[in-house]
């Protein structure tokens, strides 16, 4: 009997001290840190982790962050954010001289942002490198370049503010305007650092989570000749339109000769046609008495007379060919 309430009492203690965190509190205790048995176990109720707040809070203690509470950080924790790195940041940024509040780191933390990083960007600055920028200058030459973008993390502006990816692009589309711009490419190769200096006068930075500290031109080389690919390829497709100008006139000029050789062949035959009436209408005039056998034999020979000087006509016509070839 004295055994079996022995071990009922000592599953009792180990329910308890599983459900209460005893450790914890006495950490809590040794580090200064004043929390009652009650707070934790409300923690419990709440279904909160004691350990993901006692210990960050143990630690903003130590490093003096008077103004963090236990209510602070269970809101923080039941938001989503992640209260340890919440708090390394503001001890970082309290080491750096840096003005951060619990408000503003959480809000950066609940905003996706790596708070710490940040924090560790400001005092350290990050260096962007951009892949490698094409861009044409007047002359037609291509210029490839690369830079390296010095950034400094703005805490101010890490809500809501671009991210990296933007800088990337707005460093990228200043070198093509100042690239493009120029009027040789042999300027933006004697003096590269005009590309930095211009790009960092356009106030990249602005509305973005960071401030850019300079813009390095790490590498430039020449590309293709744009320019005379585009007055090649100018050229092929105005001799390809003329091409097809010159055979749609051709096409044009052949139906237009076969039209003409069909209206001959229609005309001819009209006056076939016409011509094989004339000794019918001779045999009628004839047998009508409107026509004597006279008038017959006098337009005979007025036919005959006009087929030799037509004769005549063709062969002076070839001796004079003749005579020409021959003077050649």
């Amino acid at each position: 009997m004295l055994i079996a309430v022995l071990i009922i009492i000592l599953i009792a203690i180990v329910l308890i001290l599983s459900f209460v965190p005893i450790g914890l509190w006495i950490s809590a205790l040794a580090a200064g840190v004043h929390l009652s048995i009650m707070t934790l176990i409300g923690m419990r109720l709440r279904r909160v982790q004691p350990a993901k707040i006692v210990n960050p809070l143990i630690k903003a203690t130590k490093a003096g962050l008077d103004d963090i509470n236990t209510n602070n950080l269970e809101a923080h924790f039941l938001a989503g954010g992640n209260v340890d790195r919440v708090v390394n940041a503001l001890i970082a940024a309290q080491r750096a001289g840096i003005p951060l509040t619990f408000e503003r780191a959480a809000a950066i933390d609940l905003a996706g942002r790596n708070v710490l990083e940040a924090v560790q960007m400001s005092v350290n600055p990050k260096v962007i490198e951009t892949p490698q920028v094409a861009a044409v200058a007047k002359d037609g030459i291509e210029i490839i370049a690369k830079a390296r973008v010095t950034v400094r993390a703005n805490i101010d502006r890490l809500v809501g503010g671009a991210g990296e990816e933007t800088i990337i692009a707005r460093v990228g589309e200043g070198v093509v305007t100042t690239v493009g711009s120029s009027v040789s490419h042999k300027a933006v190769l004697e003096n590269p650092d005009s590309i930095s200096k211009t790009v960092l006068n356009k106030g990249l930075d602005s509305g973005t989570a960071f401030e850019i500290l300079s813009i390095d031109i790490a590498d430039v080389d020449v590309g293709r000749n744009i320019g005379a690919r585009l007055q090649t390829d100018q050229a092929e497709a105005d001799k390809k339109i003329a091409q097809a100008k010159a055979e749609e006139r051709r096409a044009m000029a052949i139906a237009k000769e076969q039209e003409m050789k069909a209206k001959v062949q229609e005309m001819r035959a009209k006056v076939v046609e016409a011509e094989s009436e004339v000794p019918r209408a001779m045999a009628q005039a004839l047998r009508e008495g409107k026509m004597g056998i006279m008038d017959y034999y006098n337009m005979q020979n007025i036919k005959a007379d006009t087929d030799m000087r037509e004769s005549i006509s063709h062969a002076g016509n070839n001796n004079d060919s003749q005579d020409a070839e021959k003077g050649k």
